[in-house]
């Protein structure tokens, strides 16, 4: 541990020692308006019996006396020689000035602006350590997040439930583009992971809709595949992709109307089996579209009933 060794004698700067709810630190007994001093042949070290411990923040000495509970707070005067470290400091001979209670503990742990939770910088947090507004996580730079460590926010993005996301609207962790449910993506709507491209539900796809892994294509449930997949059409291949047949007609007069296994009527959620919900969808359907289905590659009416419950 690297140790700098200086003496203080700035009156700006407050030094806060942490107690127990009777005044003791280590079994050592404390007293208000007390000076009390190491006097040892020992070098000063930090995390010895050579210094009384301190720090130069409420929220450093979080990390050893929690704020919230029974543990008190008091600012001291540093009498002696003082080491420090990145998160506490030690000194020999040390005086506890005073108490810090009330509105002004609440302001050194930044309980303020709507703040319930702790060292907020932002406003409405209920989480730890925000910069950002209406977080319940902690350590989000962005806005409305119950995660941890996200810096999406309100204005170009916001809600991520996961953890460290740049992105928006994630479920998932690590996620620098937006409404992933899985980790670590670049892409958007992914449920995969380490996906760069969209809507992948397999791994490490740099294309969009792969539900294979390590894949440069669209569409494709292999491995390590550049080329995108032909489609099968009641269960016959076509030489067209799924991009492809995205672009036809028969995709179109496929979703004219939608297939609806949920639907509001009025106040009541209605639910239907998959093919009620297919009768619905083709009794819906227009007669050209009807005909344009029925004209597709390959159309099996026995293959289409089977799936849907439809005689045509």
């Amino acid at each position: 541990m690297k140790v700098q060794r200086f003496n203080v004698d700035k009156e700006d700067i407050m030094n806060i020692k942490g107690f127990d709810k009777d005044l003791k630190c280590r079994d050592y007994q404390f007293e208000i308006g007390e000076t009390y001093e190491i006097k040892s042949v020992k070098e000063m070290k930090l995390c010895t019996d050579t210094v009384f411990h301190y720090c130069k923040t409420l929220k450093q000495v979080h990390d050893f006396y929690e704020v919230g509970g029974t543990n008190r707070f008091c600012e001291i005067e540093v009498l002696g020689e003082e080491i420090s470290d990145e998160s506490k400091c030690g000194s020999n001979r040390i005086k506890i000035v005073r108490e810090i209670v009330g509105q002004e503990l609440d302001e050194l742990c930044m309980k303020v602006n709507g703040n319930t939770g702790l060292f907020n910088s932002g406003d409405r947090n209920s989480g730890y350590s925000n910069s950002g507004d209406r977080n319940s996580g902690d350590s989000n730079s962005g806005d409305s997040n119950s995660g941890d460590k996200n810096s999406g926010y309100s204005n170009s993005g916001y809600g991520n439930s996961g953890y460290r996301n740049s992105g928006d609207r994630n479920s998932g962790d690590r996620n620098s583009g937006d409404r992933n449910s899985g980790y670590s993506n670049s892409g958007y709507r992914n449920s995969g992971d380490r996906n760069s491209g969209d809507r992948n539900s397999g791994y490490s796809n740099s294309g969009d809709r792969n539900s294979g892994d390590w894949n440069n294509c669209e569409f494709s449930s292999g491995v390590f595949c550049n080329e995108s997949p032909k489609v099968k059409i009641f269960n016959i291949e076509t030489s067209m992709t799924m991009r492809e047949f995205r672009n036809t007609d028969y995709y179109y007069a496929l979703i004219e109307q939608p297939s609806l296994i949920t639907e509001w009527v009025g106040d009541k959620l209605i639910t239907r089996s998959y093919k009620e919900a297919c009768a619905k969808w083709w009794e819906e359907t227009s007669d050209r579209s009807k005909a344009i289905i029925k004209s597709m590659p390959n159309f099996d009416a026995e293959i289409f009933k089977d799936i849907t419950g439809i005689e045509v």
